[in-house]
């Protein structure tokens, strides 16, 4: 795995580009019932998510090294473990939501979203966690939250019908070496961004009519 530290400056304009396009295509949507490329996951339920994400996302980093999600890479269990208490995590926390509209939810992500990033160039060098031997920064979970925010604004654009490619798709690829260290990135691609869709378990070809179902990895 490639432990090159990420680039401070790439990183943090990535993440406030993931988020301002998650923002934009959010405000676009008029159809919060609309199928999502997250498995059986509406516009509204995705909207959910990247508010809970964003929340977990600030506590994590508030409470480092001795977060929630600290403890749970700490067993050093294995992957299909961690995925699946993930995965039981996210789902509970979205099922305890309050009624709120889809633009109510991305706001309150907005708010958390912005309060982590804000604080991230004081806090880069500290431990986020440790898992199986390895230190991981909260810059190099900055990364994560990169691949995390970009991949969703991909998921929101493709619910409404439009397209979306970040950036800087390079960024992501070291970013996941640096942030998801229990999940294996795929096979090199010719296109960068379409090695980390694929790697996350999604097909570029979804549409809303004709959706394509993956494995869902994030």
């Amino acid at each position: 795995m490639d432990r090159r530290p990420p680039d401070r400056v790439r990183v943090l304009e990535s993440y406030r580009a993931g988020v301002a396009a998650i923002r934009q295509f959010a405000a676009r949507c008029e159809d919060w019932e609309a199928v999502t490329p997250c498995t059986e996951w509406q516009a509204i339920d995705l909207a959910g998510h990247l508010r809970c994400v964003a929340e977990n996302y600030l506590e994590y980093l508030q409470d480092a090294p001795d977060s929630r999600v600290a403890k749970l890479f700490a067993q050093d269990t294995a992957t299909a473990v961690l995925i699946r208490q993930q995965s039981r995590q996210n789902a509970a926390e979205l099922a305890v939501l309050p009624p709120e509209s889809g633009r109510e939810r991305i706001m309150s992500f907005t708010v958390s979203a912005d309060a982590y990033i804000d604080l991230i160039p004081d806090s880069w060098d500290r431990t986020h966690l440790i898992y199986r031997g390895t230190k991981f920064t909260i810059g190099d979970h900055a990364g994560a939250a990169c691949i995390e925010f970009h991949l969703h604004a991909w998921d929101m654009a493709r619910s409404i019908g439009e397209e979306y490619r970040p950036e800087d798709p390079e960024l992501l690829i070291g970013a996941w070496a640096w942030g998801v260290p229990h999940l294996p990135l795929g096979a090199v691609e010719p296109d960068p961004w379409i090695r980390v869709l694929r790697s996350s378990g999604r097909s570029q070809d979804w549409t809303k009519d004709k959706p394509v179902r993956a494995r869902r990895r994030r």
